[in-house]
C-alpha cells in the first residue's frame, strides 16, 4: 500500500467524459446521464483499500442523503484487477450490495476515465457544479484508519451545501489521502510520482 495525496486538479476544470458499465445492474452509464442535476460527485474508490473502507458506510450514508437532495453521486474504480482481483466487476457488484451504495458504481477497466480526471488515490473526490466545472476536490473529512477520528463527511458535506445553496465551495480543500490506484504495468500517468504522500 502506497499512501497517496489528491493531485488536486485545476479548480474550474470542465467534468471529463464517460461512458463506463454500471457492475451494480450491467446499464452503461455516461457524464450526460447526470444533466439536469445541480451538483455531481465523483468518487474514484475500490473494494480492498482500507481507506475506502473506513468510510464505506459514511459513502453510503452520504449518497443517500444528497441523492434526496438532487444531487448526481457516481463511484469509479479503476484498478487494474488481474494483480487486485479484489476489485473485480463481481466483488464490486457483490460491495456494492452489501454496503447499501445507492449510486452507480461503475468499471474503468482501460483506466482512462481515472486519467482524464488526474485521479491518483481510493478514495479521491471530485464536485463539480451545474455547469459541471470543477467546485471541490479533496478529502472526505479528516478522519483516517486507526486515527480515531469520526467519519462524518463534513468536508464533501461543506462543499456541496455551498453548491446547493448557490454559494462557492470553501477556499480551503485538502488533499483525500489513500491508497495509490493500482495502474496497470505501462499504463501509470506522467501525475502520479508514486511517491509516498507525507
Amino acid at each position: 500500500m502506497v499512501k497517496t495525496a489528491s493531485t488536486m486538479l485545476s479548480l474550474g476544470t470542465e467534468a471529463p467524459d464517460f461512458s463506463l458499465p454500471n457492475v451494480v445492474d450491467g446499464s452503461t452509464v455516461s457524464l450526460d446521464d447526470f444533466a439536469g442535476k445541480p451538483v455531481l460527485v465523483v468518487i474514484f474508490m475500490c473494494n480492498h483499500c482500507p481507506f475506502v473502507k473506513h468510510l464505506r458506510a459514511g459513502l453510503a450514508d452520504f449518497a443517500r442523503n444528497y441523492q434526496q437532495k438532487g444531487v448526481a453521486v457516481v463511484g469509479i474504480s479503476s484498478n487494474d484487477v488481474t494483480a487486485h482481483p479484489d476489485d473485480s466487476p463481481e466483488k464490486m457488484a457483490e460491495e456494492a450490495h452489501a454496503t447499501g451504495y445507492t449510486f452507480p458504481y461503475l468499471y474503468d477497466e482501460d483506466q482512462q476515465v481515472a486519467q482524464a480526471y488526474q485521479a491518483a488515490c481510493t478514495p479521491d473526490f471530485f464536485v463539480f457544479d451545474k455547469e459541471r466545472r470543477l467546485a471541490y476536490r479533496g478529502q472526505f473529512d479528516d478522519s483516517r484508519p486507526e486515527s480515531g477520528i469520526p467519519v462524518t463527511g463534513k468536508d464533501l458535506r461543506a462543499a456541496v451545501d455551498a453548491l446547493l445553496a448557490g454559494k462557492p465551495a470553501p477556499k480551503e480543500q485538502r488533499p483525500s489521502i489513500g491508497c495509490n490506484i493500482k495502474w496497470k504495468p505501462g499504463r501509470e500517468p506522467e501525475y502520479y510520482t508514486g511517491k509516498p504522500a507525507v
